[in-house]
């Protein structure tokens, strides 16, 4: 009996530990998860012109990021809850909640990942693609030359060979200066070289994807393996609690 109140005595400590250690770790958990939900909306909302150009080749990553972003929201205040009230069910339960979202998470880096070494080619076929078929202003072809102050796939002149050109000469998106560029000049390849944007946008669009989306799967990875100490301090408070209560009996 002396040997279990004694059992009992050096559990105690452990628990409130334990207790004190993922309740912290369930808030610094909600905060992370409101970082990765604003992540998944930048990503959704910076990348949305981009991403439409492979749109049946894309990446989820995003979206993905904003459901995992809300969970884990909602369930760091489950996890301050069962921690609480001490309940070895609850724990289990936060403990799987955590394994799943870890692995939704993980998905969604190695997504990113994966889709950040296949962007080269991928992003020179469809923006190749998109500017050959291009035939109004307001596609996201517009929005990327405008953005990145480029023009065409390698240069200003790969809009010679497009049925566009033709007709109407270069886009007005990829003018310098608006009220600088009239119609007349974007017809002719010798004057439109001084009014247009100089580089090409394929290279932009590499370094821009790969650069943002690598942030992306960075900032998820980071807080899949964060995921594990709660984990393990759900997993060891769940076993002190029942140890704990085995031997009260």
């Amino acid at each position: 009996m002396a040997a279990s109140s004694s059992r009992r005595l050096q559990t105690k400590p452990v628990i409130t530990c334990l207790k004190t250690f993922l309740i912290v770790f369930s808030f610094v958990f909600w905060f992370a998860g409101s970082v990765l939900l604003a992540v998944g909306v930048w990503g959704k909302v910076s990348l949305e012109e981009y991403l439409s150009l492979v749109a049946e080749k894309g990446t989820n990553a995003p979206y993905v990021l904003i459901g995992t972003g809300a969970a884990i929201i909602i369930f760091g205040f489950f996890g301050c809850f069962a921690t609480c009230r001490g309940s070895t069910w609850m724990l289990k339960l936060y403990a799987m909640i955590l394994s799943l979202l870890f692995l939704a998470q993980l998905v969604a880096g190695i997504s990113a990942f994966v889709f950040r070494h296949e962007i080269n080619t991928l992003f020179k076929e469809t923006f190749k693609s998109a500017v050959e078929k291009y035939n109004a202003t307001g596609s996201p072809v517009d929005y990327i030359q405008r953005d990145l102050h480029c023009c065409g796939v390698q240069n200003y002149t790969d809009w010679g060979e497009t049925s566009y050109f033709k007709i109407n000469g270069i886009p007005v998106s990829c003018c310098k200066n608006n009220t600088d560029c009239k119609p007349g000049d974007l017809k002719n390849m010798t004057t439109a070289k001084d009014k247009v944007f100089k580089k090409g946008c394929i290279l932009l669009i590499i370094n821009f994807m790969e650069t943002n989306i690598g942030i992306i799967a960075g900032i998820a990875f980071g807080i899949a393996f964060f995921q594990l100490i709660g984990i393990l301090l759900a997993c060891c408070l769940s076993r002190y609690i029942t140890n704990n209560q085995y031997e009260m009996v």
